[in-house]
């Protein structure tokens, strides 16, 4: 999820190896031991059942922040920010990393004391190494704000990670187990996280999360840290977890997932998850994080509602995305789904001419639906019809119907003569002054 994290005792290392692992060179050459692959694991298809239920946790305050490009917004960007959240049905928010810097924890403190001032609907959680630092600040954040703050504690688990750190399972376990006792003894409730848990053993996951639970902690998070899952290592891996929680006493714990989105399987990695047993997804807006980001979480917002999943009012979520680039410099790509510019927007001939004619029969529904998967009005927005080289005349019709122009012969062929000469789709301002031109020489030759 973030940063390296230390031991209990602040050694970075956990302690010698329990195994000799596989030489270098043998993990330079292919496949080995480094590296678990739930993926492959049989059966390897996956569906879509409906969740039992949903929540949803913001990380772009803390994960989001990790992306490289991104200017770090000021405290009251992320209030700002933070507002949008339970207009669009989050229900959670990672809040920052407190344990990082002075500013860091003091932004923590504020955007708590906004939830709870502002009686937002917002359950704030903060992100920890399993270090008595970390812990600590979180501990100090929560009772300086007043109001509950999770400890969202987290430590590696794949082999690899551990082959390269220098660790092995019991030394990982004690610090687990220490750092959850002294977290709960602070006042916090724990969620336990793994890092790189898509690509960890079984038994090291089954060993690392019944110690957290043994500790005290009350939710466990599933982590795909580099972004290796498939959907159906996801459904693989949530029944796995949750099956071990259950078989050992702990059949009321709740599982969280928490993606990226390497391999651009964010969103449905999220929707697998959900479907497989998890109560809640983790995302940032727009995917930003480090690396190429995190799950989209506007755009698993944008599936469960239209899966039927959950009711939610979508109409706020432009907003919520525009909010999250002003604050963070990162522009909202014209093609982005469903807030994007061009989203709803179409210049093709065929496409236009149905839409068009759907307007025509004055069914609102219809044209909404006949070239688009996603409904427009689903986000407050509607289709949009505009005019380029590969336009047909239904498209400058209905241009200049719906700009108040009438669609004369004239207008017509000159509009779209220009747009096929032209080298991109013809602004409104284009398009208005041939317009005019057209109607001044129609004017003039009827003189």
């Amino acid at each position: 999820m973030g940063r390296d994290e230390k031991g209990m005792t602040g050694s970075k290392s956990t302690g010698a190896r329990s195994a000799r692992p596989p030489s270098p060179a043998a993990v330079a050459s292919g496949p080995s031991d480094l590296i678990y692959d739930w993926n492959g694991q049989l059966p390897c298809s996956f569906s879509l059942d409906v969740p039992a239920a949903i929540e949803l946790n913001d990380e772009t305050l803390r994960d989001g922040l990790q992306c490289p490009s991104v200017r770090q917004p000021s405290l009251v960007q992320k209030q700002a920010f933070l507002r949008t959240l339970p207009q669009i049905g989050v229900d959670a928010a990672d809040i920052g990393y407190a344990g990082a810097s002075e500013q860091s924890f003091e932004h923590v403190v504020g955007l708590a004391r906004t939830i709870a001032d502002e009686r937002l609907p917002i359950r704030p959680n903060c992100a920890g190494r399993t270090h008595v630092k970390d812990i600590d600040a979180i501990a100090e954040a929560q009772q300086r704000a007043g109001v509950r703050i999770d400890a969202a504690l987290f430590i590696g688990s794949s082999p690899i990670r551990q082959w390269v750190e220098g660790w092995d399972v019991p030394r990982l376990v004690q610090t687990i187990e220490d750092a959850i006792s002294y977290a709960v003894r602070a006042g916090l409730e724990v969620m336990f996280v793994t890092e790189d848990t898509t690509r960890a053993r079984q038994k090291d996951i089954a060993t690392m999360y019944l110690a957290a639970a043994g500790a005290g902690a009350t939710r466990f998070c599933i982590s795909d840290t580099v972004g290796q899952a498939t959907p159906g290592g996801v459904q693989q891996i949530v029944p796995f977890l949750t099956g071990e929680l259950a078989a050992h006493g702990f059949g009321e714990a709740l599982v969280d997932w928490h993606g990226h989105r390497d391999r651009g399987l964010d969103v449905v990695n999220a929707l697998a998850a959900l479907s497989a047993g998890a109560r809640r997804v983790h995302g940032c807006a727009l995917g930003i994080g480090e690396r190429v980001g995190n799950t989209a979480l506007d755009l698993v917002l944008v599936n469960i509602a239209l899966l039927g999943w959950k009711e939610l009012d979508l109409l706020g979520l432009p907003a919520y995305c525009q909010v999250a680039s002003e604050m963070t410099g990162v522009p909202i790509p014209r093609n982005y789904p469903v807030v994007g510019q061009d989203a709803f927007a179409t210049s093709t001939g065929v496409h236009a001419a149905a839409v068009a004619k759907a307007y025509e029969k004055g069914d609102a529904w219809l044209a909404d639906r006949v070239y688009s998967a996603v409904p427009a009005s689903l986000v407050g927005r509607s289709q949009e019809i505009s005019i380029g080289p590969m336009s047909g005349k239904s498209n400058v019709v209905y241009w200049l119907r719906t700009h108040g122009f009438d669609p004369t012969t004239e207008r017509t062929t000159a509009i779209l003569e220009a747009a096929k000469c032209s080298s991109h789709v013809l602004s409104d301002a284009e398009a208005t002054r041939i317009a005019r031109a057209a109607g001044r020489r129609r004017v003039k030759k009827a003189g």
